[in-house]
């Protein structure tokens, strides 16, 4: 009983944990996401001149665009992927006969990255879907009108639109995501010691830049396909982008998601680890 007890304390600090990291997530990197999907949706041709518009139409506040739907959606979003990796981790310690406190390889921690995407995908898909609509739409709906606009387009089918494209992209990114992330952290750490603030940061933030290379064009696709107010599969999408423009076609915002990336990802390990701490030592 007290093996059950503690571990469901431990998924509830895992999922506690993530959540919280979701939230500096989104804070950190909203911006940079807007710019991104305007360029891969075709609103504006350059981040610069998408960054001027924006201001100009909105003020600072219109960086924020959409930003209510990721806030809302990224923080229980992050906090299954995190304690979706704490499972995935334990599954894979399981199959591989090992026991839960023995260090798990990159390859492993992969695996455990790419298992923590599945139920993450059943809260990421519908809320990217409003999201990337709000962030192009001209008439400045809210989060409520969108969706109700979404709804009445096809139903639940029109909302969870492009679940497929996102769980193609974040199954090998959170892969390459958590195995980064382990490799650079047990690269940086000393051990016995704790790991430094630095190191946790530049851990991060060198992990989302893995993912998002490794995954940006099936990102375009997503985007597209949930821009979209016609029924396309990822094929028809796949086709059509590349026949605009080629493989140069599939990177547009890449700048944007790379800046992103990079300080959103370390501020969402650096929430995570710090208010771990902060349960462990509390609770």
């Amino acid at each position: 009983m007290d093996e059950v007890d503690t571990a469901l304390v431990d998924n509830v600090k895992s999922f506690a944990a993530g959540g919280f990291g979701g939230i500096c997530a989104v804070l950190t990197g909203h911006p940079f996401d807007l710019v991104k999907v305007r360029l891969q949706t075709g609103v504006y041709n350059s981040a610069i001149e998408c960054v001027k518009q924006s201001l100009k139409k909105d003020g600072p506040l219109g960086l924020y665009r959409g930003v209510l739907p990721p806030l809302v959606g990224v923080t229980p979003m992050f906090a299954v992927s995190f304690w979706g990796y704490d499972v995935g981790k334990k599954i894979v310690a399981y199959t591989s006969k090992k026991s839960i406190n023995d260090p798990l390889t990159i390859a492993e921690t992969s695996a455990a990255g790419f298992i923590s995407a599945v139920p993450t995908t059943a809260i990421a898909a519908p809320f990217e879907r409003v999201k990337v609509v709000m962030q192009i739409d001209k008439t400045k709906s809210g989060m409520f009108q969108t969706v109700s606009k979404i709804y009445k387009e096809g139903g639940l089918k029109s909302v969870f639109k492009g679940s497929l494209a996102t769980l193609a992209r974040d199954g090998p990114g959170s892969a390459l995501y958590f195995a980064t992330y382990e490799y650079l952290k047990r690269t940086w750490s000393k051990p016995g010691q704790d790991l430094s603030l630095g190191a946790i940061t530049m851990a991060g933030g060198f992990a989302g830049v893995s993912m998002w290379l490794g995954v940006f064009p099936i990102d375009t696709i997503k985007s597209q396909q949930q821009s979209s107010s016609v029924k396309m599969s990822i094929a028809e999408v796949t086709k059509r982008i590349y026949a605009k423009g080629g493989v140069k076609a599939f990177f547009p915002g890449v700048g944007p998601a790379l800046a992103r990336s990079f300080p959103a990802n370390a501020a969402t390990f650096l929430g995570v680890e710090l208010f771990r701490d902060f349960l462990d030592k509390a609770i």
